[in-house]
C-alpha cells in the first residue's frame, strides 16, 4: 500500500501504533481508530506523525490530548467525535442529533464547543461511527440507517457551528465536517452514502494476527 502511494494508515491499539510509528516511514499520517482512554492520550500525542484521533467521546479526553501534545508540534491534531448511531450498549460514542432544536443542549455540541474554545491545539475535523452488524450486512439491499443517522447528525452540527460566527474557520476541512464511516464489510455502501474516510483493514491486510497464535 505504501509503495502505491497510500499515506493514511489506522491502528486500533495505542502501543501497536507507537511501535509501528517508530519503525515505519515518517511521512505516514497515522489515524487512531480504537477505543480512546484518557490515560493513553499522552502516548498518542507523543507520536510525531499522528494525524487524527477518530474516537474522541469526552471533553476530558480532548483536554488530555490538547495538553499532551509536545511544544515542537506545529500543526493541530485532528480529532473526530465518535457517535453511537446504532444505540447499542456495547458501542462507544455520543448520542446522535435528531433536530436542530435539541442540538443546543446535547453532549456532542458541548464537546465540540469545548474543543473550539479550550483546546487550541486540536481541530474538530468531523464525525465517526461504527455501525451495527445488522445494518452492515444489509447495506447492499437498502440504505444503511447508521450512515444516514451520522449524515443527519453532521448536517445538524454543521448548521449549529455555521451559525456561530466566533467558531468560523476553527472546525472541519474546507468549511465542512468530514464523515468516517464504513469498514471492510460495508465500505462501498459507505462511499455511496457520502463517507469521506473508510476504515478498511481486514479487506486489505487480512485478519489481525492474535497474540499467541502461531
Amino acid at each position: 500500500c505504501y509503495r502505491l502511494g497510500q499515506r493514511d494508515f489506522g491502528e486500533n491499539y495505542v502501543q501497536e501504533l507507537v511501535d509501528k510509528a517508530q519503525e515505519l516511514p515518517d511521512d505516514i499520517r497515522w489515524h487512531f481508530i480504537g477505543t480512546l482512554q484518557s490515560n493513553k492520550c499522552k502516548a498518542l500525542a507523543a507520536i510525531p506523525n499522528i494525524y487524527a484521533v477518530q474516537t474522541v467521546t469526552s471533553a476530558k479526553a480532548a483536554t488530555a490530548l490538547n495538553k499532551a501534545l509536545p511544544p515542537e508540534r506545529t500543526s493541530p491534531l485532528n480529532i473526530l467525535l465518535q457517535v453511537n448511531t446504532s444505540g447499542e450498549d456495547a458501542k462507544s460514542g455520543l448520542p446522535p442529533l435528531s433536530s436542530a432544536e435539541s442540538a443546543a443542549g446535547s453532549e456532542l455540541v458541548a464537546i465540540v464547543q469545548h474543543v473550539i474554545t479550550a483546546c487550541p491545539r486540536l481541530r474538530v475535523q468531523g464525525l465517526m461511527t461504527i455501525g451495527s452488524l445488522t445494518e452492515s450486512m444489509a447495506s447492499g439491499e437498502r440504505e444503511n440507517e447508521d450512515f444516514e443517522t451520522l449524515k443527519r447528525t453532521r448536517d445538524i452540527l454543521q448548521g449549529v457551528l455555521a451559525a456561530d460566527g466566533e467558531s468560523s474557520g476553527k472546525w472541519g476541512a474546507e468549511g465542512r465536517l468530514l464523515l468516517s464511516m464504513g469498514m471492510s464489510s460495508d465500505f462501498e455502501a459507505a462511499l455511496r452514502a457520502g463517507s469521506d474516510i473508510v476504515r478498511v483493514g481486514t479487506g486489505i491486510f487480512g485478519a489481525r494476527h492474535q497474540k499467541g497464535q502461531a
